[in-house]
């Protein structure tokens, strides 16, 4: 039988890991997972309407919804790695998912992932990678050899981390950025879209350009 989950989040993000989800679904012998809709405690009129045209519906907000928590997984789906770990605190991760990985993402051996983690389409993740708790791999993200991933991280797509880079929790990689290998980019911090990495980023600034400052 499948297993219950809830998606939280009605965003882009939200809708994506809808995909990831039927994805797994439509390569499984049987269905892995049947949603129980999604929660929000704020959307906007544009991605209700974008849950109702998919048959999706949207159950209200977190602190309405706390007996389906406890009947159901769930899996916190906020491209905001602020905004995520926040939730992620107020339903006291009790009931979080195993990593969702589409089946159309590459993921190399050895590689460990941990709950909450969503792997879209088309990502790579090479052999020795550990993704820490609720980490998002967004469409497109190459990540290389023995990388390690605090928690709460976004890979924005296209973003590539080459081989050995450390990315501390909560931080955030934007889209077709590079950070090359070996370095560290700190808990907290901003790589901007297409910059380019080239020295290790501290804890919480935000970096951009090439080479990024």
């Amino acid at each position: 039988m499948p297993e219950a989950l809830i998606v939280v989040g009605a965003g882009g993000f939200g809708r994506e890991t809808l995909d990831v989800i039927e994805a797994i679904n439509a390569v499984s012998p049987s269905p892995i997972w049947t949603v129980t809709g999604v929660v929000d405690d704020a959307p906007s009129d544009a991605d209700l309407a974008r849950l109702a045209a998919r048959g999706y519906a949207h159950l209200g907000a977190i602190d309405d919804n706390r007996e389906r928590f406890a009947a159901a997984r769930h899996v916190v789906a906020i491209g905001s790695p602020a905004t995520r770990a926040r939730v992620v605190a107020r339903l006291d991760d009790g009931r979080t998912a195993d990593a969702l990985v589409h089946p159309r993402a590459v993921v190399g051996s050895q590689a460990r992932l941990s709950h909450g983690v969503v792997v879209c389409s088309g990502a790579q993740i090479s052999t020795n990678v550990t993704l820490g708790a609720h980490v998002h791999v967004n469409p497109g993200a190459i990540i290389g050899h023995d990388a390690t991933f605090g928690s709460f991280v976004s890979v924005n797509p296209g973003a590539v981390i080459s081989g050995a880079v450390e990315v501390g929790e909560g931080s955030l990689v934007g889209a077709a950025a590079v950070v090359l290998q070996g370095l560290r980019v700190g808990r907290g911090a901003t790589v901007g879209a297409a910059a380019c990495v080239t020295r290790d980023v501290e804890p919480g600034v935000v970096v951009k350009g090439v080479p990024a400052r």
